[in-house]
């Protein structure tokens, strides 16, 4: 069960930040920005995402221990 639910978590996670990552791609493109900078700013939003996840999971790690 306890995988199940730490999968879940981590494919929830990756959907997230998909989805962060191609609205920030989107915005950037309409706001008139070329192809690259789209890309990177896309970039960025994923690894941020990501980033907040393994800190919010470093905490709770402490908290339960």
């Amino acid at each position: 069960m306890t995988v199940a639910v730490v999968l879940l978590t981590i494919a929830l996670v990756l959907i997230v930040g998909l989805l962060v990552a191609a609205g920030a791609g989107k915005l950037a493109r309409m706001d008139g920005a070329t192809c690259p900078a789209a890309l990177t700013r896309a970039a960025t939003a994923f690894a941020t995402v990501i980033t907040l996840a393994a800190a919010v999971t470093a905490a709770l790690a402490v908290l339960t221990t």
